[in-house]
């Protein structure tokens, strides 16, 4: 299946991608256009858009993608799935939502891989989904202790 969002990816538009593939469509193709060119592309590509304004797997209200997502697709029932779109959450909006405190960090080092002089966006989804993955086993084992809302939280 392709799914199509906007060029030069952070935070959500590359979770949504991790989460995909892991959980949804592990063949996942992804195209990355100009903002003013999803929705063109994605009806001549037959793919699904994510993260660009209007669609169902976009923000909605304070809520991401990322979490959009996770509902559509029905993974809410895995708590460390929810923590980790609360903490995507919190470093790709003002964070009034969730106020996930791991998410300004989530959002430094995205930037961080922004400046790093990665070729495009796929080399950027390829190299950050150890980032991801790394979140998910951190998400589980605050779970495993049962502190769903993660470590940082009174």
């Amino acid at each position: 299946m392709k799914w199509i969002t906007r060029e030069h990816v952070k935070v959500d538009r590359v979770a949504c991608p991790w989460l995909i593939r892991r959980f949804i469509d592990h063949q996942a193709e992804f195209l990355f256009v100009p903002a003013d060119q999803v929705m063109g592309v994605a009806e001549r590509e037959g793919a699904t858009p994510y993260d660009v304004k209007g669609v169902e797997l976009g923000h909605h209200g304070k809520e991401c993608s990322f979490e959009a997502i996770l509902k559509r697709y029905g993974l809410t029932s895995d708590p460390a799935l929810v923590l980790l779109g609360k903490i995507v959450n919190g470093a790709d909006t003002d964070n009034t939502l969730w106020s996930q405190p791991e998410g300004p960090g989530l959002e430094a080092i995205a930037e961080g891989f922004r400046h790093l002089g990665l070729k495009d966006d796929h080399e950027m989804l390829e190299k950050e989904a150890i980032v991801y993955d790394a979140l998910y086993g951190y998400c589980q084992a605050m779970v495993e202790r049962g502190n769903p809302n993660g470590a940082f939280m009174a």
